[in-house]
């Protein structure tokens, strides 16, 4: 296979975490939701954690797409 070739399957086989990343930030927000439905007083001490979860699920999507546009482009 040529160069090229190679270098955009790798790109693509890095993105697929993203699929994951989004069923979970999916999770997190539909258990948030829930969590505020039931106990709404539990407001300020769920806006928290959920806040960092959020975070830090996001910073593996950005991760994973870093590595994709360095395998992409990266000569």
């Amino acid at each position: 296979m040529e160069t090229e070739a190679v270098r955009l399957l790798a790109g693509a086989i890095a993105l697929l975490p993203l699929a994951g990343i989004g069923l979970g930030l999916g999770k997190i927000f539909a258990a948030y939701n829930e969590a505020i439905g039931r106990n709404p007083g539990a407001a300020p001490l769920l806006d928290k954690k959920f806040m960092f979860t959020f975070a830090v699920t996001e910073a593996l999507g950005i991760f994973a797409l870093l590595i994709a546009f360095y395998l992409v482009f990266a000569k």
